[in-house]
C-alpha cells in the first residue's frame, strides 16, 4: 500500500475506531451530560421510591397489604432492563396503571405518571442514567429488546 493510499484510508479508520463507537454509545446511553442530568433528575423524582442507589423497596416481588407491589429496583437485580424503551417511556410518562391499560392489562400499580412533571428529554436522561449503571450484559439485552420493539 502506498503512502497515498494510507492517507486516504486513515480518516476512515479513525472515524471507525473513535467517532462511530462514541456515536453509538451516545445514541443508546446518552453522553455524560445526559447521564449526569439524569442522575440529578432521578434523585429528585425517583429515588424516594426506587432508592438512591436504584435498589428498590424491600419485598418488591410481593404485593403489600394494599395489593400494590413495592417499587422495584432499577439496578441489574430488577427487571427494568427486561423492557424495551417504549415500555419504559410509557410507564414513566403515563404511570403504571395507564401504561398497562394500553396493553389491555388491568393492574393497580403504585407507579405515578410523570408526563406532566418531566419533559420527554428529562425522561430520556433519567433512562440514560439508569442504563449507565447496568453491566454490559443487561445493557445489551435491553438494547436488543428495544431494537426488536421498533416498528
Amino acid at each position: 500500500m502506498t503512502t497515498r493510499h494510507v492517507l486516504q484510508v486513515l480518516p476512515l479508520v479513525v472515524f471507525a475506531l473513535v467517532v462511530a463507537p462514541r456515536s453509538a454509545v451516545a445514541f443508546f446511553h446518552g453522553d455524560s451530560a445526559e447521564v449526569r442530568n439524569g442522575e440529578t433528575l432521578y434523585q429528585r423524582n425517583c429515588a424516594s421510591c426506587h432508592g438512591a442507589a436504584l435498589e428498590g423497596q424491600a419485598n418488591w416481588r410481593s404485593p403489600g397489604s394494599n395489593g400494590i407491589y413495592p417499587a422495584p429496583p432499577h439496578d441489574k437485580t430488577g427487571h427494568t432492563w427486561h423492557h424495551a424503551d417504549r415500555v419504559l417511556l410509557d410507564y414513566i410518562t403515563l404511570g403504571g396503571a395507564a401504561a398497562l391499560a394500553r396493553s389491555g392489562v388491568s393492574f393497580d400499580s403504585g407507579m405515578p405518571a410523570f408526563g406532566d412533571m418531566l419533559t420527554a428529554g428529562e425522561i430520556d436522561d433519567i433512562l440514560a442514567y439508569i442504563k449507565s449503571t447496568w453491566p454490559e450484559r443487561e445493557r445489551m439485552f435491553q438494547q436488543d429488546r428495544t431494537t426488536a420493539d421498533l416498528p
